[in-house]
């Protein structure tokens, strides 16, 4: 195949690509983590949202809207005072919404979102290169680029007003260094110095763009190790290449360090604990059933969302699902074995798989050993997306060549297996699309459209609040009535005393300007997790409503005068 026709698909797969990802961008609302990156990457602090009284939605959103004294010390400032991530992301989404948005009006949430689908569009040429680099085949990294442009999960990825499509991209850098790395030494050949270089700074960014990019770290750490180990005994032509490897390791640790005393804080931080709430030594099935549903969404996905579709189709999503993965496991593997007879490419395939098992190695540890369930959100699993990824290329390209000499029906060649798993995916690009998928955030637009149809008069949302997680939640209720009919709706948000760690303060408040607010009232307790009386205050609750929406608990309560 000519570079040509290479340019002209790669072209392809980026229009594919960049169409499933800024298609319908602005259909939901911000939820709580997407509020996080847009008030610390304005520059702006949660600590002005007023706690333990009634307030307007203009005054719940108000750190989201950009003012333009805040520069990049500010975003650095909140973000390391209030938040448990590292800077890098922010400060580049500080410079590209302050470029789309208006100052002292609401951001727009195609401006917070857009910088995440375009680093999620890069990728898809990243994963060409990677693929190329790998396997010295256009083939596989053609394939592993058409996966990236469709695959679910990276599409879910893209389309969040979060930093996971820049580590993504910074993963893709490391490991491309990495695989070469470890190809240098099993050919006894000298690790290019720009390879040494160009492997610090795309670890060092990784660190300081997620902390969980450490895991990467360590999974190539183990591959690595394995790899000197089974060449221990050719000294002369690794000494070179260890002491550039130590380079690299002395790098990437000075890099690493600069966030000890940050990272040194997660553990204990209330922002954190969710972490530790799945009890996986109880339920301890249900962190390997998660994990692998998220590395499935990597290459398809169907109707899921079992949040805003009736169970019948999920149901039968989950059917067609199973169908569709027992037809298709066999081709895969099939085509992997096909690549593992070239002795290249069998190197770069167990590197590969090493790596990803390295990486679900760590995954399982954290979840079991440490007790924090790293498999409770798909976002987690990046560290090992682009691998598998760029295997399914692998797998796809030796179906693509070769699968004809299987014994398969004549009409199913190899090159109609790999279109079918192809479309299949991009099915599944299209359900993330439209938030169909059970690759789900929390969907304050569920809740607002319940509330829209249940309440004809005043209207105020109570929720209990710990940090700004829950703040981002209200924010994400605030944003959605913006778009819905004139409402009259407040917010009062009861804070837990950090002396005594109750509300009994901020209840006692809470009954007192319960009784100012005018009736007829509809008051909604969202997440309330305390105690309180309402029936001294004339409120009933209306039984028909009590249940969830949108991952929101919620009861309803209507006080009269």
């Amino acid at each position: 195949m000519k570079n040509r026709y290479h340019l002209l698909l790669i072209l392809l797969w980026l229009a594919i690509g960049t169409c499933l990802r800024f298609w319908r961008l602005t259909s939901l609302p911000p939820w709580t983590d997407e509020c996080a990156t847009i008030v610390f990457s304005l520059g702006n602090s949660f600590h002005t949202v007023p706690l333990n009284q009634v307030i307007s939605s203009d005054v719940l959103l108000q750190p989201l809207k950009a003012i333009p004294t805040v520069g990049i010390n500010a975003v650095i400032e909140h973000l390391l005072h209030e938040s448990t991530h590292p800077p890098v992301y922010f400060v580049l989404s500080h410079f590209w919404m302050k470029w789309f948005s208006s100052i002292g009006e609401l951001t727009s949430i195609w401006a917070a979102r857009s910088l995440s689908a375009v680093f999620g569009i890069v990728s898809i040429p990243a994963m060409f290169g990677f693929g190329y680099l790998a396997f010295r085949s256009k083939l596989i990294g053609q394939m592993a680029a058409a996966m990236m442009a469709v695959s679910p999960y990276t599409i879910f990825l893209a389309r969040d007003a979060r930093h996971y499509t820049l580590v993504i991209l910074l993963v893709i850098a490391s490991l491309c260094c990495f695989v070469k790395t470890v190809q240098s030494l099993h050919r006894q050949q000298s690790l290019p110095l720009w390879i040494v270089f160009a492997w610090v700074v795309s670890n060092t960014l990784g660190v300081a763009t997620h902390y969980f990019f450490t895991l990467t770290l360590c999974a190539e750490g183990f591959v690595l190790l394995r790899q000197i180990w089974h060449n221990r005994k050719q000294k002369e032509s690794m000494q070179s290449n260890l002491w550039r490897i130590g380079i690299v390791a002395v790098g990437t640790l000075m890099g690493c360090l600069v966030w000890i005393p940050t990272i040194k804080n997660i553990p204990g931080n209330e922002l954190t604990t969710w972490v530790a709430s799945s009890n996986p030594h109880v339920r301890w099935l249900e962190p390997i059933g998660r994990l692998l549903l998220w590395i499935l969404s990597m290459l398809f996905l169907l109707p899921s969302a079992i949040t805003n579709l009736p169970v019948a189709i999920v149901i039968v999503s989950g059917v067609v699902t199973l169908l569709f993965l027992l037809w298709s496991l066999p081709h895969l593997v099939n085509g992997l074995k096909i690549q593992q007879h070239n002795h290249d490419t069998d190197l770069a395939i167990q590197i590969l798989i090493g790596y990803v098992i390295g990486a679900i190695a760590l995954c399982l540890c954290f979840t079991y050993g440490l007790e924090m369930d790293l498999t409770l959100a798909a976002r987690f699993q990046f560290i090992c997306a682009p691998t598998i990824i760029l295997l399914l290329g692998a797998a796809l390209a030796g179906c693509w060549q070769r699968l004809q000499n299987f014994k398969l029906h004549p009409l199913v060649n190899g090159k109609v297996v790999v279109s079918i798993i192809w479309l299949m995916a991009m099915f599944g690009g299209v359900t993330a699309t439209w938030n169909l998928g059970y690759l789900q955030n929390q969907r304050p637009d569920l809740l607002a459209a319940v509330i829209q149809k249940a309440s004809h008069s005043n209207v105020l949302i109570a929720t209990t609040h710990l940090h700004h997680g829950q703040t981002g939640r209200m924010m994400g209720l605030a944003w959605e009535f913006l778009h819905l009919p004139a409402q009259n709706v407040q917010f009062f948000l009861a804070h837990q005393d950090s002396d005594t760690q109750d509300y009994t303060q901020a209840i006692q408040t809470f009954d007192e300007q319960l009784t100012e607010i005018p009736r007829p009232l509809d008051l909604w307790l969202v997440e309330f997790r305390t105690q309180v009386d309402l029936e001294s205050q004339h409120c009933v609750i209306d039984n028909q409503y009590g249940k969830s929406a949108g991952e929101y608990s919620y009861k309803l309560y209507h006080c009269a005068t």
